[in-house]
């Protein structure tokens, strides 16, 4: 099982903080706690286990924490915890000096490194995503991480951004993955943070060509996805885009087998493909579909549409049409 949820509306009000300090304590580090809301402290988690890695959504009211030099003495597990706040705002300590987090940051801390952290937050909404996950397996130099801890990263734009919406996506779509997704779950996930945290040309050389690789792989797709709809996409725009030469693009995309412009053609007739099948976008012309996604020749964009799945569009929309309309009869029936 990959997925456990918890919440601490399981136990009666006077008995929440204490359950949720019980199982934080477990599921992340061992922190002092303390909240303006602890007489009913309604608060939610998600966790993921990725194995090597453990991602976690959590929503809480207001939390105030201290990792004191006495905890990291009774118990360090030599990990770094990547924190990506989504909603509220609060502040994290570290040594002499005091950071201001909002909405969007990320920070990055250390469990051997004492520090205190309060944040105020919405409880209807995740507060704030977490990354934990052993130091060894970060593939940066400790000493350039150490200048890295309790500095805000923006979430919202580059490789932040990039990091940001890969945990969201995570988290929200928790329940859709297997066990046998893990290992490559994790390490997606370990290759954008590694990406995001060495911003610094002194830190960008102490990456390895494959997380490079990775990180760039996934900035690509990103990018590719968000553009599907502009007939300009082109292999030569994907390349200009990411400062790359339309060599090394083509590189990247010769380990899956396809080319540039073949992974763009799919991913749009894949878009096309769902449209029609969309209830709410039934009384669209499936010429008005393809042109939405980039086809601009109707008659080109119909074979290309057949060859990949074995049907016209329309007499797709029509099969998908009958369908929905035996499920209902169905569902009446029963």
């Amino acid at each position: 099982m990959l997925v456990t949820e918890f919440s601490t509306e399981a136990v009666a009000a006077p008995e929440r903080f204490a359950l949720w300090e019980e199982t934080t304590a477990r599921s992340h580090l061992r922190n002092l706690m303390r909240s303006d809301d602890q007489d009913d402290f309604r608060a939610r988690m998600l966790l993921l286990d990725l194995g090597d890695v453990q991602v976690s959504a959590l929503a809480y009211p207001h939390l105030g924490i201290a990792r004191t030099s006495r905890l990291v003495r009774q118990s360090d597990p030599e990990m770094y915890q990547v924190n990506c706040f989504i909603d509220g705002h609060g502040t994290v300590h570290l040594g002499r000096s005091e950071t201001a987090l909002r909405t969007g940051d990320l920070v990055l801390m250390d469990s051997s490194s004492p520090y205190q952290g309060d944040v105020r937050a919405d409880p209807d909404s995740w507060s704030h995503l977490t990354v934990q996950f052993a130091r060894g397996l970060l593939p940066l130099p400790e000493r350039t991480v150490r200048d890295l801890l309790a500095v805000p990263v923006d979430g919202r734009h580059g490789m932040g951004g990039m990091l940001a919406s890969w945990l969201t996506g995570l988290t929200a779509r928790a329940a859709e993955f297997a066990p046998a997704d893990a290992p490559a779950l994790a390490s997606v996930t370990l290759d954008l943070l590694a990406s995001t945290l060495a911003r610094s040309p002194e830190a960008q050389g102490t990456l390895t060509p494959e997380t490079r690789r990775r990180a760039l792989q996934l900035r690509v797709n990103q990018f590719v996805e968000r553009h599907l709809a502009d007939p300009e996409l082109t292999p030569r725009t994907i390349a200009d885009a990411h400062h790359i030469s339309l060599r090394t693009l083509q590189q990247l995309f010769a380990e899956v087998e396809e080319s540039p412009a073949a992974w763009v053609r799919a991913r749009r007739l894949e878009r096309c493909r769902l449209d029609p099948a969309d209830p709410f976008l039934g009384a669209r012309p499936v010429r008005a579909v393809a042109a939405r996604w980039g086809f601009t020749d109707p008659a080109h964009f119909s074979r290309l549409f057949r060859a990949a799945y074995g049907m016209p569009p329309r007499d797709y929309r029509n099969a998908v049409r009958q369908e929905g309309r035996a499920d209902q009869q169905q569902s009446r029936a029963r």
